[in-house]
């Protein structure tokens, strides 16, 4: 007998646990009946009921009725065309390429089993073209006969090679309703994988059940011992349904318990309450706005302000559209901490969006943000800015300002969680760009609070997470969201640029930034790469540079850098205007020094990288041409076009691409051109990815342990183990009383994960 803990070597023999490990990393009996089917091969169903879809794989058995050999037209060779009456209205047509070789096997009068994708050829036919099959013995006396050797071709042969014992095929396999199909590799097939489940299957012991009997019996769930039997042969589709039920159940519920367990650790940290005053820096900054708050933004600032009064930590998302006022709302949030004699640190993915972040702030805050110089507000606060390429003078002077607590607010990149940097008394994190950041990062940042103290932690995204993300992947932190625009905000119109089909509407685009500039606007020019060598393009795969006259034409797609589209169109296209250039390989302060000439309107056209992707505004700039917009990812492209319509003017975004008109990178561009709506769009780049990709690379193991959930379409099962998760959770913390759920817990997700889970 077997347990889900035993070795696969010792239950199956080396030979074949070998291949299972090195294709799939399957270590015991779990790691195989975890492996679950991807589809399976279904027997014929009468036509009259249903026909089968275009492109769908089915299996069918029946009686050869009739058999014709054909010559191919356009060349060499012959086809063989089959009917298979499989008791539907009509005989299954069947066509084969080798003819000449399938006539000797399938022949008339002859039982198989056929295996193949759907392909309707006329509105009432379809057929089978060249299919997997297997030669059935006659049923004799009502039972199957076994075989004794194996006649078909493809992977149905292999699988019959795999039932073969020492009294031949068991046939009786194949009258199976539903046959599993696996996740399969060249070196393990379908049908390796599906013999070692049946063995496994054979040895295993009854399984302890992780869920309580009264919890399956509340939320109709199978054991988990049927379950895992029936996933793997099904009787019926009731069977499939009902063990993808429980199996699903369980890793919704493996990761809302990690999750619960974070939330209720969060929870039992202590912070210093920090409430708000009506006599403080943030009072004086409100009298001050020059523009009134969004009905949103006062109903996220309440939020973060209940919470920040608080004496546990916050944890909360702040996620809104682009340009919808995030950065408003974190600085409110930042001065009710300063007024309480507290240090607040923002974190910036990069030096520039940093530089970004503190000159906005500065600006917003006036004379309150000058503390220390000469005709600053009495209650007025001190911004210090710390990056990685300051001097060794200019670092000094920063540390010391945060170490003395003369800088109430810290903004900075990685640099900020550099060991030398130590704070006086850190009371609050805004981490820009969550998904920018690890975990690690993170936590090294909020452990340079003191004495035991926790600070307040804020994470902002303009990269908007369907609900069922955000409480899977971020199901301990509380959620707030921007939806309105603020007042002065410009719609964005976004147009598809086919550059191969119409040249000329590539020349219209340059044409179109000379009328914006001509009218005293702005414009960017965004391109996937920077200069003439390799690089990696804006999705992380590897694209050509752009060939010089000189060399010979190669195969494959071309990008445009940004070091050549900016020397083309300073000399081209744009000679007349001020082109600049800006990407992140250029030094530290002519990134600086370009971005405050852009600013400040000394530059009309900034051809740049992804740098410009988050955070930057320039309320002027009201076009964005993006060359090979199809090597952005969809959420990127949104990022990206939100640059542009931040002021009084409409924006407008030019995505071009030199892409196939009809293939799937140009309908995805389509989809970025007809809508504005980030949340729309963040569910269409995460339908387009795998599953596993979901929660990002940071987020490791999760791709292991996420087989049969739909992070996106399972709703009701993630909020049901979330709710169970937090039940269990608040009743016994750590899981003692629990053993199974622990153990199914760790079992689900990984060992490494489960340790950078409960460091963030």
């Amino acid at each position: 007998m077997a347990t889900l803990g035993d070795r696969l070597d010792h239950v199956l023999g080396v030979k074949a646990a070998e291949p299972l490990l090195e294709s799939f990393d399957m270590h015991t009996v779990e790691d195989l009946l975890r492996h679950y089917p991807l589809r399976y091969a279904t027997q014929g169903q009468p036509l009259t009921e249903e026909a089968p879809e275009e492109g769908q794989h089915i299996t069918v058995m029946g009686r050869v009725t009739k058999t014709e050999l054909r010559p191919m037209k356009n060349r060499r060779g012959s086809l063989l065309k089959v009917n298979l009456d499989t008791g539907s209205a009509r005989p299954i047509e069947v066509t084969f390429f080798n003819g000449d070789k399938v006539r000797y096997l399938v022949k008339e009068g002859g039982r198989a089993m056929m295996s193949g994708t759907v392909h309707w050829w006329r509105p009432d036919r379809w057929n089978l073209s060249h299919p997997d099959y297997l030669i059935l013995p006659d049923k004799g006396d009502g039972s199957l006969e076994s075989l004794t050797s194996v006649r078909g071709g493809g992977a149905l042969r292999g699988l019959a090679q795999s039932a073969k014992g020492a009294g031949g095929v068991d046939v009786s396999f194949f009258e199976r309703e539903f046959i599993p199909v696996y996740p399969a590799t060249a070196k393990v097939q379908s049908w390796d994988l599906l013999r070692c489940v049946r063995q496994v299957l054979d040895q295993l012991d009854p399984i302890e059940d992780p869920l309580p009997q009264e919890l399956r019996d509340e939320h109709g769930l199978l054991g988990v011992s049927e379950a895992l039997r029936l996933i793997h042969l099904p009787e019926s589709k009731t069977d499939i349904e009902q063990a993808r039920g429980r199996l699903r159940f369980d890793e919704a519920l493996a990761l809302q318990l990690v999750l619960a367990e974070r939330r209720h650790r969060t929870e039992g940290r202590a912070a210093k309450p920090s409430p708000p005053r009506s006599d403080g820096i943030a009072a004086a900054f409100d009298k001050r706005l020059p523009f009134e708050l969004t009905e949103g933004q006062r109903t996220v600032i309440e939020e973060i302000s209940a919470d920040l009064s608080r004496t546990h930590p916050m944890h909360r998302l702040l996620q809104g559209e682009v340009g919808s006022g995030k950065t408003i709302v974190a600085l409110e949030a930042m001065l009710q901490v300063v007024d309480n004699g507290q240090q607040c640190a923002l974190l910036a993915p990069t030096e520039v969006l940093a530089a970004q972040h503190y000159r906005s702030l500065k600006n917003m805050l006036g004379d309150l943000g000058n503390a220390g110089e000469l005709g600053a507000e009495d209650n007025a606060t001190k911004l210090v800015l710390v990056t990685g390429s300051m001097s060794v003078a200019q670092k000094r002077a920063a540390l010391l300002d945060a170490v003395t607590g003369d800088a109430g607010i810290l903004i900075g990149t990685h640099a900020l969680i550099q060991e030398s940097v130590e704070f006086f008394d850190l009371g609050m994190v805004v981490v820009d760009e969550q998904h920018r950041f690890g975990v690690e990062q993170r936590d090294a940042l909020r452990a340079k609070a003191k004495n035991g103290i926790s600070p307040h932690l804020l994470v902002m995204t303009a990269t908007p997470i369907p609900r069922t993300i955000a409480m899977t992947t971020l199901g301990d932190l509380e959620t707030s969201t921007l939806t309105q625009l603020p007042r002065g905000r410009s719609p964005i119109t976004s147009k598809v640029v086919p550059a191969k089909m119409k040249p000329a509407w590539v020349d219209r685009a340059w044409e179109r930034i000379h009328e914006e500039v001509g009218a005293g606007r702005q414009a960017y020019v965004v391109c996937s790469r920077i200069g003439d060598e390799e690089e990696k393009d804006a999705t992380g795969g590897k694209t050509k540079a752009r060939k010089a006259k000189d060399e010979p034409e190669k195969e494959g797609p071309t990008t445009h850098s940004a070091v050549d589209i900016y020397e083309m169109l300073r000399t081209g296209a744009l000679a007349d205007l001020r082109v600049g250039l800006l990407h992140g390989r250029l030094p530290t302060d002519e990134k600086d020094r370009v971005m405050r000439a852009f600013n400040d309107a000394e530059i009309d056209v900034l051809v740049c990288t992804t740098v410009v992707e988050v955070g930057v505004d320039v309320p002027n700039a009201t076009v964005m041409a993006i060359l090979d917009a199809d090597r952005f990812g969809v959420s990127q492209l949104h990022q990206l076009r939100g640059r542009v319509g931040r002021g009084k003017h409409a924006g407008l975004c030019l995505l071009i691409t030199e892409t196939n008109p009809v293939g799937t990178a140009m309908a995805r561009l389509e989809a970025v051109a007809a809508t504005t709506d980030g949340f729309e769009l963040a569910v269409l780049d995460l339908r387009q990815r795998r599953e596993g990709d979901v929660l990002g690379s940071a987020q490791s193991g999760t791709a292991r342990s996420l087989r049969l959930l739909s992070l996106l379409d399972d709703l009701e099962v993630i909020t049901a183990a979330q709710q169970l998760a937090r039940e269990v959770v608040a009743s016994d913390p750590g899981l003692t009383e629990h053993q199974g759920l622990a153990r199914m817990m760790r079992a689900a997700v990984d060992g490494e994960r489960l340790e950078y889970l409960a460091k963030s």
